[in-house]
């Protein structure tokens, strides 16, 4: 076993010759919002390039991630897809208070497989069978999904037609693979998608999409999960989060 004097020594021999000692590498358990996946995937990779630490994500809808962690779920880091869950989770003791922050606000599109078809036009004239969108009790998306077509007065003229994902990824995958002709997806999930036709939804048809993310009590003294959060706020993670369409917090 390598004694805490021979590890001082070795320390202090790197110090000698001029080179730092790196802090030991963690790992960190994060739960992250399905819209924002893939920029996660980025963050977490240059994350670990930039610190050495490790970061273990899992992909889900923001309600049932809260409902994992108020019964007690090991995630050190929830990156939400709204505001709503982390203040929750503040209020309800189970983050670090004070930590809670916006990280990007994400931005709402109707999308299509079918060129041309993506837009106001198409919803108003209800030449489609099927309509994709997120659990509006579960994913902000799908709250922001409903808000919109209250807004454009075609709710309840749609709502024999929509067909519910329990994700904004089952949304998007409604709509990929042909079960659904339209949905209401996240941008970041077709910003790089080729073909097909969308419609950014403006802001003023419902409430903003502010993700927040927040360190819950698991992470309390995780350098890797703190590391994290410091690391998404900082210019690599704004860069990654601009690049797949939302406005870093």
């Amino acid at each position: 076993m390598i004694t805490r004097r021979l590890l001082g020594a070795l320390a202090a021999g790197l110090l000698v010759l001029g080179v730092a000692a790196p802090a030991l590498a963690g790992e960190t358990q994060i739960a992250v919002a399905a819209n924002f996946a893939e920029p996660a995937k980025e963050i977490a990779a240059a994350f670990t390039a930039a610190t050495g630490h490790t970061a273990r994500l899992s992909f889900g809808s923001s309600g049932q991630f809260y409902s994992q962690i108020a019964h007690g779920a090991p995630f050190e880091v929830f990156l939400s897809a709204d505001a709503e869950r982390p203040t929750k989770a503040e209020q309800a003791g189970l983050a670090v208070a004070g930590t809670r922050f916006t990280y990007a606000v994400g931005t709402l599109v109707l999308y299509s497989a079918t060129p041309g078809l993506a837009g106001p036009a198409a919803l108003k004239s209800g030449k489609f069978q099927k309509l994709a969108i997120a659990d509006p009790g579960a994913a902000p998306y799908g709250e922001a999904a409903v808000e919109t077509l209250k807004s454009m007065g075609l709710y309840e003229q749609v709502r024999p037609r929509l067909v519910t994902g329990s994700s904004i990824t089952q949304a998007y995958q409604f709509v990929a693979t042909g079960a659904a002709e339209l949905g209401f997806v996240a941008l970041s999930q077709v910003v790089d998608q080729k073909g097909g036709s969308r419609w950014v939804v403006p802001e003023k048809n419902h409430a903003p999409i502010a993700q927040q993310a927040v360190l819950l009590n698991p992470g309390r003294d995780s350098a890797a999960a703190k590391a994290f959060l410091a690391f998404l706020k900082g210019p690599k993670a704004a860069a990654i989060i601009k690049r797949y369409g939302y406005r870093p917090g």
